[in-house]
């Protein structure tokens, strides 16, 4: 009987393991996800870090938290992207895959404050 109840048991979990094995070779990069998201603070019309160094070649979100009273647009002509973050609000960006190089980003609403660069290396 001892021999059954481990038959009955180890089938059931090694095929969940094979399962979650097929998934992670199927789907690398969801493995990846953590280690390709970003963080952008909106503080006092500046965005912070304002540097924000991206793996070339790959996709990667980033999350922008605008902690002014205010609302914010990033923006940036060389990612083709926009988006009003509201005050006090968050906001998702998902990029690339870049190409290595620089990509400057401003907040529309406060230019002459509110500046950073993606380096994607």
């Amino acid at each position: 009987m001892n021999r059954l109840l481990i038959i009955t048991f180890l089938v059931p979990v090694s095929a969940f393991s094979a399962g979650l094995l097929v998934i992670s070779l199927l789907f690398p990069h969801v493995a990846l996800a953590a280690d390709n998201d970003f963080e952008l603070v909106i503080r006092n019309h500046k965005f912070q870090p304002s540097e924000i160094t991206v793996p070339s070649g790959q996709k990667f979100k980033i999350r922008i938290e605008n902690q002014d009273d205010t609302p914010e647009e990033f923006e940036s002509h060389e990612l083709n992207r926009e988006k009003v973050i509201a005050a006090n609000g968050t906001a998702i960006l998902y990029i690339g895959p870049l190409d290595a190089g620089r990509y400057p980003f401003f907040g529309e609403f406060n230019k002459e404050t509110a500046q950073g660069v993606i380096i994607a290396q």
